[in-house]
Parts: C-alpha cells; structure tokens; sequence
C-alpha cells in the first residue's frame, strides 16, 4: 500500500510540473497549448536517448532534455506567432500528435512503438520503497525549484507585462512592450518545464513509448490547473496533486459498481472526474486559488 502511495505522489508530482508549465503558458500569458503533451514526449526521448543510447549521466540527459524542449518551443511558439486563441489550440494539438506519430513510425530515431527500454533510474530499483521514496523526493525538489522561478517570474515586472498582453496585446504594444518576444519568452520557458516532466517520467518509469503520451495527458493537466487556479502556480500544483488524488479514488469508487466491465468502468471513471471538475468549478469558477490583483511597486 505504501509503494502504491509513493508512485501515486511521483506522478502527481509530474503532473505539478505539467501544470505549472500550462499554469506559464496558458493562465499568465494566454496562449492555449493543446500541446502539451508533444513537450512531454519530446522531453522524455531527448533524455533517454542520451542516457541509454549515448550512456550520459541523468543530469545531463535532464539539461539535454531542458534544452531540447525549450529549442522545440520556441520554434513551434514563432512559427504560430500570428495564430491565436482557438488557431494556436489546434495547432498545437496538431503538433502534438506528429511528435507521437514520429515516435511511432521512426523506429531509427525513437525505437518506434518498442519504444526505449532500460532508461537508467535516478535510485536504484533494488532499493524497494527507498526507490520509490528517493525519486519522489528529486521530483518534488524539481516542482519546488519551478515553483520558486515562476513566483520571481511573476513578481518581477516581466510577470506583470505577460498579464497586460494577456489581457489586451494592443494596449501593451501601444505602451512600448514587445509582444513577440514576451510571448515566445514564456513558450520557450513552459515548454523546457513540460519536457523537464517528460524525462523525469521516463526515468522512473524506465521505459519511454509513444502510447505514453495520448492526448488525454493534456486534458487532465487542464482539468488541474483549471480547477486549481490557472493564475496563479500553488493553484497548479495543488490542483495537480488533487488531480491525481481524485482519479486514483475514482479508480476503487469503479469497482464498486457491480456488472461493470473494463471499459464501462474506465468511462464511468471519465464521467465521475467531469462531475468532480463540474462541482468544483461552482464553487469556485475562478479555481481553488483564484489570480490576486497586484498593486503597483511603491517607488
């Protein structure tokens, strides 16, 4: 039961960096990315391929996966410079499906759909719970430095000019502020946090395949941040954690229910977790943690 607990806080606290990353991207600067988990699937092949193939250090294989995400999220972020709200979503959905359709079909690159097996693990496996419990704590020291940046991010006046684009871009163009760069800046950003969660993942679970990555991963890590606040990065981060709290209860409340079968139980799953959203969105529209209005730096 212990180890059961400890992997449930390793993933949540996966998806608290998945969130904070969507929390940067989407909440602050509001661009939607819908794909989120392409960044996901790229950061955890980037380091796994380094590690595995090319026998790097873990360290090493997390810069090169830092690297490569944010590289991939620049690029992707100027090429849609000119798209917005719904474009970029699709886009960026789109983007995400031809990272896992690569990895799927480009079996030299990627392994395709054998995936990479044997990725090396930050804690020894033969330590049992001292496994689980040693990667927890490199994740959740991972979330804490991400959430740390974010807050400086936030508070500094950087922060303050993502949120005046966010709410009108032409205001802001007008007062002298490069809407370009600041939108790619905070892109370029989310999209090495995404990556840095995909090769955490794929290091603990040894084992980096394209059915890792569907886009159901995006769409609880919205569902997390919406419900949590997507303002503001202790509304991530809790909502990530709730998340993964409430889909693991959900997974025992399926069982219950006699005469269901698998697939019934996974739906009845589904449809337990949009009524949870649902509630807590009417109780709180704004999320757990809604955004603070900021005052003015005294001078």
């Amino acid at each position: 039961m212990l180890t059961y607990i400890l992997f449930a806080l390793v993933i949540g606290s996966i998806y608290a960096l998945l969130a904070q990353s969507l929390m940067l991207s989407w909440g602050l600067a509001g661009l939607v990315n819908l794909g989120l988990a392409g960044f996901f699937a790229i950061g955890a092949y980037a380091s796994a391929m380094a590690t595995t193939w090319h026998h790097a250090p873990i360290p090493a294989g997390l810069a090169i996966a830092i690297i490569v995400g944010g590289a991939v999220g620049l690029l992707v972020c100027i090429s849609t410079l000119k798209l917005r709200d719904d474009y970029l979503a699709i886009v960026t959905l789109g983007f995400a499906e031809v990272v896992r359709v690569v990895a799927s079909n480009e079996v030299w690159l990627t392994g395709g759909t054998d995936g990479i097996p044997g990725v090396p693990v930050m804690v020894p496996r033969d330590l049992g719970l001292g496994f689980h419990a040693g990667t927890l704590a490199v994740v959740v020291v991972a979330v804490a430095l991400v959430y740390g940046l974010q807050r400086r991010l936030l508070a500094a006046p950087w922060g303050r000019t993502l949120r005046a684009i966010r709410e009108d871009q032409t205001v802001a163009s007008v007062a002298g502020k490069s809407t370009v760069r600041f939108k790619a800046e905070a892109f370029c950003i989310a999209s090495a946090i995404a990556a840095l969660a995909g090769a955490l993942y794929g290091h603990y679970t040894s084992y980096v395949a394209p059915d890792q990555f569907q886009p159901l991963v995006t769409i609880y890590i919205f569902l997390a941040v919406t419900a949590g606040g997507n303002t503001r990065p202790a509304g991530a981060v809790i909502g990530a954690y709730a998340l993964v709290a409430f889909l693991e209860a959900t997974r025992f409340l399926a069982d219950l229910v006699p005469g269901l079968a698998p697939v019934q139980a996974a739906s009845l799953r589904e449809i337990i977790v949009g009524l949870g959203l649902l509630l807590v969105l009417s109780v709180r529209p704004n999320g757990i943690l809604p955004e603070r209005s900021q005052k003015a730096p005294a001078r």
